[in-house]
């Protein structure tokens, strides 16, 4: 599959909240925002710069929601360890947060490269992203091979375990394996959110502090953690029952397929996700066998 390369700076200043799977970018060339294909657009600030969303993984949530007292995040030992560690592979040598998830780095940007097939609903860019010398000319499209892709902060993280892979169905097969192959290896020994990923085995869901907090938050998917939060905060409940989850799930269409079949579209996470009467929530398929339509 061939991608458009983009050259610019990634960069971290005035307010900007970068996480595990997305930070800020602007192109050497602000008008190569607009060679981006698809039917989504890439929407940028006055300086250029816009967000890009890391092509194929997901890392836990340092901060969803709409507006505080409505923001939430995940485990934040294991999201700012994949937040920093994505800054860190691109060339960032300090990396500072305030509470609120404001960071400072030095330098303030760093010289790289993204390679996209296109921007999602949000405006933002999603793409692989990468440092150093670029494979082509900015504005040019490239074919995406192995070695390119291990090039990439994406490839990156999921090899060091800090983020899960998650698939949409754009992206090539070959590809899609790829990134796999690189979890699979930091599951096998693991490392980062391997050691104590819930999304399969089943956390017990009895309010946000039992996804949230440093040492008794269960760490899952960040997907299924955001359909969580959504559903606490529809709830309004401090003590909720998990008992309406499922036909919450059914409510917001995910759509998607399972592999290695991949032949049946399905539409909700209801028919992957088990909900047990004491509170236990569980998805029934791990995030390298969905591949989610993309809207």
């Amino acid at each position: 599959m061939s991608m458009l390369l983009i050259r610019g700076k990634f960069r971290v200043e005035g307010g900007a909240k970068p996480d595990g799977d997305t930070l800020p970018f602007i192109p050497d060339n602000v008008a190569d925002w607009k060679l981006v294909p698809g039917d989504g657009q890439v929407v940028p600030k006055a300086d250029g710069r816009a967000a890009v969303r890391l092509e194929g993984i997901d890392a836990l949530e340092t901060h969803y929601g709409e507006k505080p007292p409505h923001i939430e995040h995940q485990p934040l030992g294991l999201a700012h360890q994949a937040a920093d560690a994505l800054l860190k592979h691109l060339g960032f040598d300090t990396v500072l947060r305030d509470d609120d998830e404001t960071v400072a780095t030095t330098p303030d940007s760093v010289p790289g490269w993204i390679l996209t097939r296109g921007a999602d609903a949000y405006g933002r860019c999603v793409a692989f992203v990468g440092k150093g010398t670029p494979p082509v000319y900015s504005g040019y499209w490239t074919g995406v091979d192995e070695d390119l892709l291990k090039r990439t902060a994406n490839h990156h993280l999921l090899l060091l375990g800090l983020a899960y892979p998650t698939f949409y169905s754009g992206l090539p097969v070959y590809l899609r394996e790829l990134l796999t192959d690189a979890s699979e290896k930091a599951r096998a020994s693991a490392k980062g959110v391997w050691a104590v990923d819930k999304t399969l085995h089943g956390a017990t869901v009895t309010g946000m502090t039992s996804l949230t907090h440093e040492l008794t938050g269960a760490v899952i998917l960040p997907k299924l953690f955001r359909r969580l939060k959504d559903y606490l905060d529809f709830t309004g409940n401090d003590t909720p029952s998990m008992a309406c989850f499922r036909a919450f799930l059914a409510g917001a269409q995910d759509e998607y397929r399972l592999l290695p079949d991949g032949a049946t579209l399905f539409k909700g996470l209801h028919q992957i996700v088990e909900v047990t009467s004491d509170n236990v929530v569980r998805m029934t398929h791990p995030s390298r066998e969905i591949v989610f339509t993309e809207k």
